[in-house]
């Protein structure tokens, strides 16, 4: 299914939505929303009885207030200027958004979960992105660790990229609600979106840790890691390992069992912040900074 804008359609669009017991709520989104694609998708299905119900959770006020309320209960959608439909073909049923979701555990294991959603931009945006990292290379600066600690994170870090950080920042908080909803994460009210911009190359790697064990990071709750790099693709390695857990005390600890993500062009992986998870080695035999592996990669704070 895909949206189709008319001619020189404005970016924002604006979009009455049409709720049971006439109801009506207006909110504004781009054209190439993600959301946008969803709340679509969520009226396509509805008339064909194949989509299962979820709950929508829209940010309002930069994401101090939300609208919430089940798909089954969205009957129609009013854009200005006009947007239509086009169903899904045979070829485009496949979807997106890939969750990890553990089966019923026999022992004292938590296992972990995680959300990973493709094609977060455009070809255009990512080759826009490609091409800023590129001519900004003297300005990364080799990471850090909190503890200081040597030999146990190993890239380069881009701290100040707005353009791509205003990007990314608008793109999560149009799927936030979906990604609470996949998570099966209680709404929450976002105090920050932060993020940062690291490269690894060969032989870099980050070792195992949790984003949020301290107290100047305990109000994170979601991490994200978007992927992209140039193809045909220059290093192996640098899978996402996030391990399953176990409580001792108050505490959660790491388990023996873990689930690995590979790194895939143009997607983004979330899972909860608390998660001890690791970057395996990268190998890069080119070493050229142009074929590392990029990451925009961040935590979603809540408020106290």
């Amino acid at each position: 299914m895909t949206v189709t804008p008319p001619q020189n359609v404005p970016q924002e669009v604006k979009i009455q939505l049409l709720l049971t017991g006439g109801h009506q709520y207006t909110i504004y989104l781009k054209s190439d929303a993600p959301l946008l694609q969803l709340l679509a998708k969520t009226l396509l299905f509805k008339h064909q009885k194949t989509e299962n119900s979820s709950l929508f959770q829209i940010p309002l006020a930069e994401g101090h207030s939300a609208l919430c309320f089940p798909s089954e209960h969205l009957v129609g959608m009013v854009t200005e200027p006009p947007i239509y439909l086009q169903h899904l073909q045979p070829q485009d049923s496949k979807s997106n958004i890939k969750t990890y979701t553990p089966p019923t555990s026999t022992t004292d294991n938590l296992e972990s979960r995680y959300l990973v959603i493709e094609n977060l931009f455009t070809n255009l945006e990512t080759q826009q992105l490609l091409n800023y990292i590129w001519q900004r290379k003297s300005d990364f600066v080799p990471t850090t660790t909190s503890t200081k600690a040597e030999n146990y994170r190993r890239s380069l870090v881009l701290h100040s990229f707005p353009k791509f950080r205003e990007l990314i920042v608008k793109r999560i908080k149009e799927i936030f609600p979906d990604v609470l909803n996949k998570l099966s994460i209680p709404a929450f009210s976002i105090a920050e979106i932060e993020s940062q911009l690291t490269a690894h190359n060969d032989n870099n790697f980050y070792k195992i840790h949790n984003d949020n064990g301290s107290p100047d990071t305990a109000t994170r709750v979601l991490t994200y890691v978007y992927y992209f790099y140039r193809e045909p693709k220059a290093f192996t390695g640098g899978d996402l390992i996030i391990y399953d857990s176990q409580i001792q005390g108050k505490h959660y600890v790491k388990a023996e069992t873990f689930k690995t993500i590979e790194p895939t062009n143009n997607s983004i992986v979330f899972f909860l912040s608390r998660y001890m998870h690791e970057v395996l080695p990268v190998a890069c035999p080119s070493q050229a900074f142009a074929d590392s592996r990029f990451t925009i990669n961040g935590w979603i704070r809540r408020n106290n």
